[in-house]
């Protein structure tokens, strides 16, 4: 079986562009996606709520292209369709340099400790855990709560994309002030001249479900059970991808809505594969068809969201009650590697 550049190269059959059908598949989630946002502004409630649901599940979809044309998997050296993607990262609050500082730097130290938390959920170690000032240890558990994420629309967004780079660095990522700007102005001026529900029911809401759903979406792509973290010595690309990024199980039209997001760890082994191409690559490499697997099933959220600390010694995730339950050690050696 191929491991480390060599299945990385191997890969790269599947990280080419079909051109025609981005466009197609993109103009038919344009389509669906304005005829959602129409539906949820002007139709009677019982119809306006399912509407802006559905456009919730299209926003996530319409992220994956911005999200693939960051990456340069899509739509490279596209005028127009460089224009409808920042215009869209602007609408979420995602500005482009932001992304890329923070998205990029998580694919090169996915599960490194340390350095992998940098545009990821943070982990961190039982000796770093007891370590920690009571303080540290409840904003740490507030940052990986499940009621932060699915307030992702505050918490991810409009603080972690655009406040906080744009507080850090204001010349390089002015766009997240941008972003945030755009957002802003695109509801109040909806419902200052156009009405509340438009406002309210075509862009903010479901802009919230979108960025609830990608919240846990990343959490779980990354923290689940069998998850493996790394010092830096012996941290390596393939590894990571394979053992630290999870196979998300979804029907379909989940998978449809998610743009594929689910064959996490084929994205993780090669970002340049469209998300369209993401199962044909999982099909065609031997090496990638044994994930580790989680799921919409309340009990793979709960085991997810149940490993919070890192354990070397054991090799896995332990609960906040097993950390606290912990022999004292330092295992700060682990980082240093």
């Amino acid at each position: 079986m191929r491991s480390g550049p060599e299945l990385v190269r191997a890969s790269n059959e599947f990280a080419k562009e079909d051109r025609a059908r981005t466009w197609r598949l993109l103009l038919v989630t344009l389509a669906a996606w304005f005829t959602a946002i129409a539906v949820a502004s002007v139709a009677p409630l019982w119809a306006a709520i399912p509407a802006t649901l559905l456009a919730g599940l299209l926003v996530v979809r319409v992220f994956i292209f911005y999200h693939d044309y960051l990456h340069t998997a899509v739509l490279v050296g596209s005028p127009v369709g460089g224009m409808i993607m920042r215009l869209f990262g602007y609408y979420l609050m995602a500005g482009p340099s932001v992304w890329r500082e923070t998205h990029d730097y998580h694919h090169r130290h996915t599960a490194k400790m340390v350095g992998g938390s940098i545009g990821s959920y943070p982990v961190v170690t039982v000796g770093m855990w007891q370590g920690m000032t009571p303080s540290q240890r409840t904003g740490y558990k507030l940052i990986r709560h499940p009621l932060t994420m699915a307030c992702g629309y505050f918490f991810m967004f409009v603080i972690g994309m655009c406040l906080s780079p744009f507080k850090r660095q204001p010349k390089q990522h002015l766009d997240g002030l941008i972003a945030l700007v755009f957002h802003v102005s695109l509801v109040a001026g909806t419902w200052i001249f156009v009405g509340w529900q438009p406002a309210v029911l075509g862009f903010m809401a479901p802009a919230v479900i979108a960025t609830a759903a990608g919240s846990y979406l990343f959490y779980a792509q990354h923290n689940f059970p069998g998850m493996q973290v790394k010092g830096r010595r012996d941290w390596e690309y393939s590894f990571a991808a394979l053992h630290s990024s999870s196979m998300f199980d979804m029907g379909p039209v989940m998978h449809w809505f998610t743009g594929n997001i689910g064959y996490h760890h084929v994205h993780h082994l090669n970002h340049r594969i469209p998300f369209y191409r993401l199962p044909e690559a999982m099909a065609g490499m031997p090496e990638l068809q044994n994930p580790h697997r989680t799921s919409w099933a309340v009990s793979d959220i709960r085991a997810c969201l149940a490993g919070n600390v890192w354990s070397p010694k054991d090799g896995r995730m332990l609960t906040f009650a097993e950390a606290d339950a912990h022999p004292p050690l330092t295992d700060d050696a682990l980082a240093a590697k």
